[in-house]
Parts: structure tokens; sequence; C-alpha cells
């Protein structure tokens, strides 16, 4: 059985658990870094797990959201941390994590399956403004598991990987109407909407058109923005194209910003 929780998704902070648990051995791991120890140490206990319940942590990109517990996590925990090189290079530039990050730093191979503690691992880049954006596909058993977040533009390598998952995590940062009528300055609303920043809700609408399936059984949005969207504005884009498309009955999700969701059989 492969289990998920959200811990926080947004703007402020990121962090996600992903579990399989197979002839009683189970392994899991974390998915960006971006709630404090303590606060992850207790959600983690609320759901009767711990620190020791997950064996890696796997690194989208080095924006603040994402990373700023990393070194924390390896200075109390040790637990090993995997990225590409190129985004290794630029987490040692960082003066708060380099004396702590070197000792646990895992390059993963470029467009091979990687073995991650006990899943088998393959990255993909998309487009969005820091060093170097990945979204994972992640492997166990029969379960497929896809996460994109902070993209500013779907590609044709996640649509495909996508496209096989049963469980997608995928941004849907905003709305348009929102973004453009808000109170964010000019040049952070080009920012967010043009390529390289974020994916608005219909983004992932459309997205969700071209990757439904009838494989697919989870669709977890997320990264809303606190300002430029709702929860319902993002389920009801989502609804209205996975209906467009023919799906019947499915899990569908807006992920909660700075609350956990709770641990969800997938």
């Amino acid at each position: 059985m492969m289990r998920f929780m959200s811990l926080s998704s947004g703007s402020c902070g990121n962090c996600y658990y992903l579990e399989n648990e197979n002839d009683g051995v189970r392994n899991a791991v974390l998915i960006d870094a971006g709630v404090s120890l303590r606060r992850l140490k207790q959600i983690l206990m609320r759901n009767g797990l711990d620190e020791n319940s997950f064996s890696a942590i796997l690194v989208t990109h080095d924006h603040m959201d994402h990373i700023r517990s990393l070194a924390s996590y390896c200075k109390r925990l040790s637990k090993p941390v995997y990225a590409t090189a190129e985004l290794h290079s630029a987490l040692a530039g960082h003066s708060f994590g380099a004396p702590w990050l070197g000792r646990c730093a895992r390059t993963l191979a470029k467009g091979e399956w990687n073995e991650v503690a006990g899943f088998r691992v393959r990255y993909f880049e998309v487009p969005h403004d820091a060093t170097q954006t990945v979204g994972y596909y992640i492997r166990s058993n029969e379960h497929k598991f896809v996460i994109m977040t902070d993209l500013g533009r779907i590609t044709e390598e996640a649509l495909a990987f996508a496209s096989e998952a049963d469980t997608v995590v995928m941004e849907s940062n905003y709305d348009m109407d929102m973004l453009m009528g808000g109170p964010y300055p000019h040049e952070l609303k080009m920012r967010i909407c043009q390529g390289h920043g974020h994916l608005s809700n219909d983004e992932c609408a459309d997205a969700v058109r071209r990757i439904w399936h009838p494989g697919l059984k989870n669709l977890f949005l997320c990264h809303l923005s606190e300002h430029n969207n709702t929860p319902d504005l993002a389920w009801s884009a989502a609804r209205a194209a996975l209906d467009e498309a023919g799906a019947g009955n499915l899990n569908l999700r807006a992920l909660p910003r700075q609350i956990p969701s709770p641990i969800i059989n997938l």
C-alpha cells in the first residue's frame, strides 16, 4: 500500500511524505524540506510516525520555501539528500547549509531510474526561475506517482510521465483574474504568468485533460497561492477538465497551504 501526506504546500513552505509498505517492510521519503524540524516531528507524531519513518529526502529546487529547513534536517537527522548535480552545486553555495549538506548529498543520475530508499526515482526538468527545477516520477511495486510543483508550463516529458501515473500531484497556483486584479506589482505578475513562474488553474486544467487515463486514481492540486487563488476555484477548474475528459470517480483534492493533509491511501 502506498500512502501520501502533504505537510505544507505553498509559498509558506513545501514538504510532502510518500510511503509504501510491502510484506511488512515500510519505505518512505520526504519531498522538499520547507517546514521546520520541530513542525515536521509534530506532524509525523500526530500520524503515528516519527523522524525514523522516512529514509531520504528528495529536493525539487533551491527556492527557500522548499529548502528552508534542509540544513537542519541534515544536521539533526543525517538523512541522505537526493538531488541533481546542478542542484547540489547550488545548495552547496548556501552559507547556512553548506557545512551540513555535504555529508548527506547524493546525486541522481540523469535520464535513468535511481534507487532511493526502496523506491525507483526518475527526475524530469520543468521551467521555473530557480537554478534548476525538477519533478519526480516515483515507482514502487505497481504504484506510479508523479509530483510536479513550481512550473511555469507543462512540458511534453512531464505530460508523458503523468499520463502513466495512478497518482499525480500538480501545481494549480493562481486564477488569472485574481492575479491580474490583485495587489502584486506588475513585474511580479509577469514573473508568475509568463512561462517560468507558476501554473495557473486554466493551464493545470488543460494538462489534466491531456494526462487523464483510466488508471489515474488520485489528482492532488498543490502550491495554491494565498492571494491569487482559492481551493474552490482550483478544484472546480480541474473537475471540469476531468468531466470533459470523461473521467469517472477520481480522488481530486486541493491540498491545504499551511496545515497538513490527512495521510491518504493511494
